[in-house]
């Protein structure tokens, strides 16, 4: 069992981690996003002695950790568990032979404000079209924010509104690229629970655990960020405490969190980074099998 520690004890010597050195894979601006820990994870999964088959991530949303450890070869497969039925579309798309129609109308939207706000005035007639939309929203409106009640950019970035973050020729390469890797990926929309509990007893597979919610301090972020914000957090101790495989999960820096994995014999340390306001804080990492740094 790994050594319980205490919050005073906390410590990663690691310096923060510039995101734009990190290869960029997934085709989402996720609020909450974790490119900026795949190099971190990436090292702390190649010093492990046995060597892994599959990375499950249940709350997958942009999944960058679980296919940027695909991308470089550090596990054979990986498997992507989504609840958000909007999320979803888009990787259900990705993945499938539709990807190439979703490409195109990247690549041969219109952009303007106005053809943002008639596009998604209209329902979507098809999977490619929801998939469209999503991404369009995620690319235009505030902070990638998909949730209820998130608006469209006005400024943007240098001005350039509703165009800064839409990037056609960019995001139709990250497209193509998953899409070859679509023999190595499983996607299942669903509940994240009935996704853990599949292969809680193989020892060959590693949990990423990062889920879209807030956990104490009185936070409600997940709220505004996410469309699906609530979670046992208690209850999901107490399934990945039995885990035969790796463990690993991130989450705030709180003492509710820290007083769940201590109870549960999982080991913490703290792992700095940036915000979107680039203020320095402090994200938890939580494992059953041995240090990070």
């Amino acid at each position: 069992m790994a050594t319980l520690v205490s919050q005073n004890e906390l410590q990663f010597d690691a310096r923060i981690v510039n995101v734009a050195s990190v290869r960029q894979v997934s085709p989402f601006r996720y609020p909450g996003g974790k490119t900026w820990l795949v190099p971190t994870i990436s090292a702390w999964l190649r010093r492990r002695k046995k060597p892994l088959n599959t990375l499950v991530d249940p709350f997958a949303g942009g999944a960058s950790v679980p296919l940027g450890m695909l991308g470089e070869g550090i596990v054979d497969r990986i498997v992507l568990g989504e609840l958000d039925p909007d999320v979803s579309a888009v990787w259900k798309c990705v993945f499938s032979s539709q990807e190439e129609l979703l490409s195109r109308r990247i690549m041969t939207f219109p952009m303007s404000r106005d053809n943002v706000l008639k596009e998604l005035s209209r329902g979507p007639r098809s999977g490619v079209d929801r998939a469209f939309q999503v991404l369009l929203r995620n690319r235009t409106f505030r902070g990638g924010i998909l949730a209820p009640g998130a608006s469209l950019m006005k400024v943007g970035e240098n001005g350039h509104g509703v165009a800064s973050r839409w990037y056609p020729e960019t995001l139709v390469k990250r497209l193509r690229a998953l899409y070859s890797l679509r023999s190595a990926i499983d996607f299942i929309e669903g509940d994240a629970f009935a996704l853990i509990n599949r292969y809680i007893g193989q020892q060959d597979v590693a949990f990423f655990i990062d889920p879209p919610y807030t956990a104490g301090n009185g936070k409600r972020a997940g709220r505004r960020l996410y469309k699906h914000s609530e979670l046992d957090h208690l209850a999901l101790f107490d399934l990945l405490g039995r885990a035969a495989g790796i463990v690993l999960m991130t989450y705030d820096d709180c003492p509710e969190v820290i007083e769940m994995a201590n109870s549960h014999g999982f080991q913490i340390e703290r792992v700095p980074m940036k915000n979107t306001h680039h203020e320095k804080k402090y994200e938890l990492l939580i494992s059953n099998c041995g240090r990070f740094a």
